[in-house]
């Protein structure tokens, strides 16, 4: 079996979701977030903080590299997607599974946006970050989720089904 890949905002919920559909289908786990925190012995925010945002990237995109996963749930950072050569190498052992999420809703998620760990460029809004990512979402995925008005039960079931059909 593929690794199922989940790529989408901050808070669209890769983790959570993650972790219960790995359960579900009896997979092992993976969050990158928590792979560069391992690797760096840091927090993500104190790297961006410490290294700037290219270097957080470069980081990023060198813990994506070395993963070598059969039959995983990986959950990313909400910026791998800035990365070809980290969606190229997800790609080839994984299905890119894209949680969509609206505006809004990512809007009211997100109450520690300046301790998490997100890349923001300076002067760049949520919203401005927000439209800058849909677009690379929608590039790589090669199934995307609609979460809106479902709980996570059935986004799990979505998810599940769009995958075994593939």
């Amino acid at each position: 079996m593929k690794n199922i890949v989940l790529i989408g905002m901050p808070s669209a919920g890769k983790s959570t979701i993650g972790v219960i559909l790995a359960k579900t289908l009896g997979m092992c786990f993976i969050d990158t977030d928590l792979v560069i925190q391992e690797k760096e012995c840091r927090l993500l925010q104190d790297i961006i903080n410490t290294y700037g945002i290219s270097r957080f990237l470069q980081i990023e995109e060198n813990a994506v590299l070395t993963l070598k996963y059969k039959a995983a749930v990986i959950a990313t950072g909400g910026s791998v997607v800035y990365s070809d050569k980290a969606m190229t190498h997800l790609k080839q052992d994984g299905i890119i599974t894209y949680l969509k999420v609206g505006y809004e809703e990512i809007e009211r998620r997100i109450n520690n946006i300046s301790t998490r760990g997100i890349i923001f460029n300076k002067g760049q809004s949520l919203l401005d970050m927000y439209n800058q990512r849909m677009p690379l979402y929608e590039k790589y995925s090669d199934i995307t989720i609609d979460c809106s008005n479902k709980d996570v039960e059935q986004i799990i079931q979505v998810i599940i089904d769009k995958v075994s059909s593939r």
